[in-house]
Order: structure tokens, then sequence, then C-alpha cells
């Protein structure tokens, strides 16, 4: 069985050239309500450093090497620690973030973790796209279909870590009693891509590379389905949208 802290080492240059990058609009709405112009930002799961980067002066804080490496060659200050374990001093944050990586964390280690960190009144930011981006119809139900189909491959050969459901995130950080105010907001994003990048998307997913390392085949996963899929109906590059989900909770 990997572990979340592992479960994304060895791909960091595929993921960082995938996975899309957050919409600038999140700065102004977290910065709204953390109430401070210019407020000190850690970053959490900062991975390759996608959405730390919206925050020049952050501090991210990942497990993986070669996501910190890929990150620190950004200009990123990113340091080894983990949601659970920062080894950042307490209140130091106006502004703790987590994207697409609360999922991952241990929520009775991590919210008291970040409720440490945080200054009285700061907020805790945790936003997730989701899979996939509205780009076709056709793209879309294939890339359903395939998630479905790999999600019963993950646990049939034990790749995947102990996972916090998304939909949950909110009443968790409510029922943690750590913060006095927690609500959930959407935001949306254009990007645009080809049939290539919308299979390597999934490809990307932690799961799916961890059935690949084991041997599974594209054929079994069902990624040769969504290529063949993706090929007919993005022959060009086309426009995509992302729905990103986000949790604020107030210290």
């Amino acid at each position: 069985m990997t572990d979340a802290t592992t479960r994304f080492g060895g791909f960091a240059d595929e993921y960082d050239r995938v996975r899309p990058t957050p919409p600038a609009v999140l700065t102004e709405l977290i910065t709204q309500w953390a109430g401070v112009t210019e407020p000190d930002v850690v970053d959490l799961g900062a991975g390759t450093g996608l959405a730390t980067a919206l925050w020049p002066a952050a501090i991210g804080v990942e497990p993986d090497p070669g996501m910190r490496a890929i990150a620190a060659a950004r200009g990123l200050r990113v340091v080894d620690g983990t949601a659970e374990a920062t080894t950042l001093p307490d209140n130091c944050a106006d502004v703790v973030t987590a994207s697409q990586a609360l999922h991952w964390f241990d929520p009775a280690r991590a919210f008291p973790e970040v409720a440490r960190i945080l200054r009285p009144g700061g907020v805790f930011a945790a936003f997730d796209c989701e899979w996939p981006p509205a780009v076709d119809p056709e793209c879309d139900a294939a890339y359903r279909s395939v998630e479905d189909h790999y999600r019963v491959l993950e646990v049939r050969h034990h790749v995947r870590p102990p996972y916090a459901a998304k939909a949950d995130h909110a009443a968790r950080l409510r029922d943690s009693g750590l913060f006095r105010h927690v609500t959930e907001v959407a935001v949306h994003a254009k990007d645009i891509g080809d049939a290539a990048r919308f299979v390597d998307i999934l490809r990307s997913q932690g799961g799916v590379v961890a059935l690949l390392e084991r041997g599974i085949t594209e054929d079994e996963i069902g990624l040769t389905r969504l290529r063949e899929v993706a090929q007919r109906r993005i022959p060009t590059p086309r426009i995509w949208w992302w729905t990103y989900r986000v949790r604020l909770a107030v210290a």
C-alpha cells in the first residue's frame, strides 16, 4: 500500500506539465476573506508549486524531493514537511492554502497544525478542481467511466492510501471545532488543451501511476479507450473549463 506522501513521487515532471494552474482570482477571494492586503501565506502539499506561485513570497510545504526541486526551479521557497508536521513556527501565517491536497491529509493531525500556524482571524483555504475539465460531453462521459473503473482497480491492487472524501471537507472543518466560520464557494477558470493532455490529466492521477507501476496495462485501466475518444473529439486544441471548489475556514 502506498501512502499519500510517496504517491506522487517519481513523476513530478509529468504532473507539472499537465496539471492546471489555479486561477489568479483565488488570490482575490482569499485575500478579501483574510482582510490583509499582503498576507503571509503557507501552501501545504505544495507539489511543484503550481498553486504556491500564486503568492510569490509564500512558503510551500512539500514532502517529495522531486516536487520540491521543480518548485525551487520556479524561484519558490518550499520546505520539507507535511500538513501534519510543517516545521513552521506558531502564528506565522495570515493564509494557509492546500491545492489538490486536503483529501490526502490526516484531518485529526493536519487541522490542529493549520490552526497552530494561523494567526487569529487567518484563513485556511483548501481548493480542488473538479475532474475532468468541461470540454466535450463524449469526452466527459468516457473520462468518468474510466475513472470509475480505475478506482475499482486501486482497491483490488491495494494502491489507494487513506483518503478523506472531498465532499465532506467543509463538514470536517466545522466539526473540528478549530475554526469559527467555515463556508464553501466555487470559482471557474478557462484553459486550453488537446487530446493528449486530456488523457494525460487522468494519467497524472496517483492511482493510475501506481497501477501502471504494478504492471497493469493502459488497456486494462481504460486509457486506450479514453485516448480513442479524445483524439476523435478533440482533434485540435480546444477551450477547457475548470470548476474549483474552495473551502474557507476562518481561525
